[in-house]
């Protein structure tokens, strides 16, 4: 999935699980899409497009607020001890409900935790305004140009810093130089962050979301991009691009993750 109709969202889509363009209802949680003018039937209900994707989200993803607070600190700017109250506020707990609940030392301390959550909300809005002024000068001036134009990471990534500051230019020109087609033409593999991540955003897109592989399968497809498999397996792992179960037998593309 395009990572970047999850970032192009509105605050008001992002709440309610799904986005729609020109004709097609799509859930932002995962990649099921809902065609208008098409009868849908769900729990043997025939149902449109739009009560479709409502009907998804509320049975699918019931939950849409612990879905993105999973998303971890790296996207919520929340400590672990502070996504756990935040889920404790959602449940309509009182402060003096949670003291109890957590073993906090005293009611202000959960009561300073609430007001120290809603500062981050106030900062939060004043840097969307921020960004979102900033890009529309951008386009008024026309100065947003390909070589500038930075690319949407992947929602799993597991650490956000400069290594992902890449422009649609340097995606362009990497890929170019060590791709033929969808064949990876190297003999080492980068140890630059940047050229790493690029490719392998291009290798993950030959795997199947919403499918398990067995790490034979995994082996097999690695292999047609580089010999060292092993060590691309680990990377897609590392970076955020696939997961695997404990056993290490089932691997799949995290969620997402394809731009």
């Amino acid at each position: 999935m395009d990572t970047s109709i999850f970032w192009n969202t509105t605050i008001h889509e992002l709440k309610q699980g799904y986005q729609i363009k020109e004709d097609t209802y799509a859930c932002l949680l995962c990649e099921e899409t809902f065609q208008q003018g098409v009868i849908y039937t769900i729990n043997n209900t025939l149902l449109e497009a739009k009560k479709a994707i409502e009907t998804h989200i509320s049975t699918i993803h019931p939950n849409v607020f612990e879905f993105y607070l999973n998303f971890g600190r790296v996207y919520t700017g929340l400590s672990d001890g502070q996504t756990e109250l935040a889920k404790l506020f959602y449940k309509g707990y009182s402060d003096k409900e949670i003291a109890k609940i957590t073993d906090a030392n005293s009611i202000s301390t959960i009561r300073n935790q609430r007001f120290a959550i809603r500062e981050k909300y106030k900062q939060a809005k004043i840097l969307v305004t921020l960004v979102e002024l900033m890009e529309e000068r951008m386009l008024q001036q026309k100065q947003e140009t390909k070589t500038e134009k930075l690319v949407d990471f992947h929602l799993k990534a597991t650490c956000i810093d400069e290594r992902y500051a890449i422009t649609e230019k340097e995606k362009d020109e990497v890929l170019s130089r060590y791709f033929k087609s969808d064949e990876l033409v190297i003999k080492n593999f980068p140890v630059k962050e940047k050229r790493k991540i690029i490719i392998l955003q291009k290798i993950i897109q030959a795997f199947e979301t919403k499918k398990n592989y067995s790490e034979k399968e995994v082996n097999e497809i690695l292999q047609r991009y580089y010999e060292d498999y092993v060590t691309v397996r680990r990377y897609l792992i590392q970076y955020g691009f696939m997961d695997r179960d404990k056993s290490g037998e089932n691997y799949w593309v995290n969620t997402h993750t394809v731009n």
